[in-house]
C-alpha cells in the first residue's frame, strides 16, 4: 500500500501551522515531512523535528544530486523539502503533508501530479493584515511585503485542488480534516 502525499499552502498569516497543529493533535498517524534550511538553528529549534540544518555546500551537492523533492532561496538561506524521508513514509503507506510555499508546491506537482494539494484562503485581506499585525514578529515594510506576496499568491489559487477559507477556525479545520484524511 502507497501513503498519500498532500501539500498544504497558503499566505503568510493565513493560519496554515495553526490548522497544521490542531490536524496533527486529531491524527498523529500523519506524518509532517520536515524540511532542510541552511539558516541557523533559532532557540528551541531541535535538529530533525523543526528543520535539518544543511551547510551551504551539503544544501548544493543534495539540489544537484536531486535530492531535494522542491527548494527555494529566501532571504539568502536555501530551503527544501528532501525527498527520502518523504518517499520511505509513502513507501510504508502513511500519509505525509508538506506545509510549503507556493513555488515549492509547483515543483512538487511536477513531481507527484497524483498528490492532494490544498490552498487556504483568508476571508478577505483585511483579516490577512490583522492576522499578520497581531503576531507582532515583522516590521512595517515586512507585513507590506507578505501582503504582497500574498495577492500572487491568493493569484494562484486555481492551480489547488481544494480550496479552504479560513475564517472560522473550527469549519476550516474540519474541511481540512475531510479533505487529508479522505481515502484515494
Amino acid at each position: 500500500m502507497t501513503g498519500r502525499l498532500i501539500v498544504l499552502t497558503g499566505p503568510s498569516g493565513v493560519g496554515k501551522g495553526t490548522l497544521l497543529k490542531a490536524l496533527l493533535a486529531r491524527h498523529p498517524e500523519l506524518y509532517l515531512s520536515v524540511s532542510a534550511t541552511t539558516r541557523s538553528p533559532r532557540e528551541g529549534e531541535v535538529e530533525g523535528v523543526h528543520y535539518y540544518f544543511y551547510t551551504r555546500d551539503r544544501f548544493d551537492r543534495m539540489i544537484e544530486a536531486g535530492a531535494l523533492l522542491e527548494w527555494a532561496e529566501f532571504a539568502g538561506n536555501y530551503y527544501g523539502t528532501p525527498i527520502d524521508p518523504v518517499r520511505s513514509q509513502l513507501v510504508q503507506g502513511k500519509s505525509i503533508i508538506l506545509e510549503i510555499e507556493l513555488a515549492g508546491a509547483r515543483q512538487v506537482a511536477k513531481i507527484f501530479p497524483d498528490a492532494g494539494r490544498i490552498f487556504i484562503l483568508p476571508p478577505d485581506l483585511t483579516t490577512l493584515e490583522t492576522r499578520i499585525r497581531e503576531r507582532g514578529t515583522d516590521s512595517a515594510e515586512a507585513i507590506m511585503r507578505r501582503l504582497e506576496q500574498a495577492q500572487v499568491e491568493i493569484a494562484a489559487q486555481h492551480e489547488f485542488e481544494y480550496r479552504i477559507v479560513n475564517d472560522d477556525f473550527e469549519t476550516a479545520l474540519d474541511e481540512l480534516d475531510r479533505l487529508v484524511t479522505q481515502k484515494n
